[in-house]
């Protein structure tokens, strides 16, 4: 007995090694365990800040881009800048593109939201979660409601954003680190695609092109100084880095804006990619419309012929029907069903 104590008490012990060695280099936790919240970050993903000049606690952007269904992480570096750390694929989203607008749209958010620890789901039902925000201040003066917007696990998604659960585990592990470093906050950036001009352009003629081009600027701003843009509203949009120092009203004007040169620049480089994109995006679609037209035509005149041809056909065998088989009143049948009379006898010769 006292032998297979030991078995049993040694093969637990293991167990358990096993167990503390996984968590302490960052292995995932499953969704039964209560503590998946405070699962270590990876030595990988520690590595990986240290060689890009980066540690856990230091701050962090997360951006998402819709259509190509990809969440970026950026960590700020040593030489103060923003990086992309990580980049992960985002299993599924509700909706199209677009913002949400109402309560039970079954769409996922668009814009700019502010995360503080308060938004963290440590005991989400999709394994771990952060509440994206939604409605934010521009929301909520356009009227748009929702709620429990959330960037979780467990890839499904009702009007969220749904990762994997390792995927998940990860960035809540990113965020609980900036949290613990000292940053009360982090920005959460939701595109619908990535903000260029080509891909404005595809989508000219929804109604949501002005409030993409609203956010691109957020978007622009971040790409060029590799740092989130201070955001607000006022006159019913974003705003971004205005000079006022206190919050706008939403519905009250703007204040000035110091505008940096490169962005002025890039601005109006893109408006003229935009139109240059939107022209020839109306004549592909002249182009299609018009070899549709004619395949159309084609098509008809293919049917045309062929009717033409089936009623020749027709026709041809129709005669050859009244010809051979046919029961014309003037024709006299050449059998009339009486017997033949007996020939005569054939005369004899002297």
């Amino acid at each position: 007995m006292t032998a297979t104590f030991l078995r049993k008490l040694s093969s637990a012990l293991i167990l358990l090694w096993v167990a503390f060695g996984l968590v302490a280099c960052g292995g995932f936790l499953p969704k039964s365990n209560d503590n998946r919240h405070n699962q270590p970050l990876s030595s990988v993903t520690q590595a990986g800040l240290r060689n890009m000049g980066s540690s856990p606690g230091e701050a962090m952007v997360i951006r998402i881009f819709k259509q190509e269904q990809t969440l970026e992480v950026w960590k700020r570096t040593s030489a103060g800048q923003f990086r992309m750390f990580k980049s992960y694929e985002i299993c599924a989203y509700s909706g199209d593109l677009g913002p949400k607008v109402k309560e039970g749209d079954r769409q996922s958010p668009e814009g700019f939201y502010t995360i503080t620890p308060g938004l963290m789901n440590p005991r989400s039902n999709y394994y771990l979660a952060f509440n994206t925000g939604f409605p934010n201040k521009f929301d909520r003066v356009h009227g748009r409601t929702g709620s429990d917007l959330m960037v979780h696990g467990d890839c499904s998604s009702r009007g969220c954003y749904a990762m994997t659960d390792e995927g998940i585990a990860e960035i809540y592990g990113l965020a609980r680190e900036t949290f613990r470093g000292g940053n009360p906050s982090f920005q959460l950036q939701i595109f619908p695609f990535r903000m260029t001009a080509a891909n404005l352009a595809k989508q000219a003629s929804s109604q949501h092109l002005s409030f993409w081009k609203d956010i691109k600027e957020g978007h622009d701003l971040f790409e060029l100084t590799k740092a989130p843009p201070a955001w607000d509203v006022c006159d019913r949009q974003y705003i971004f880095n205005a000079s006022s120092g206190g919050a706008l009203n939403p519905m009250g004007p703007c204040p000035a804006v110091v505008q940096i040169a490169a962005l002025a620049e890039k601005q109006q480089a893109d408006e003229m990619a935009f139109a240059s994109a939107v022209e020839s995006e109306a004549q592909k679609a002249a182009r299609i419309a018009a070899e549709a037209e004619r395949q159309a035509a084609a098509e008809a005149a293919a049917k045309e012929r062929g009717e033409a041809i089936n009623g020749a056909v027709s026709g041809l065998f129709g005669g050859l029907g009244s010809i051979f088989g046919g029961k014309d009143a003037d024709v006299v049948p050449v059998m009339s069903g009486k017997p033949a009379p007996k020939p005569m006898p054939r005369l004899q010769r002297p």
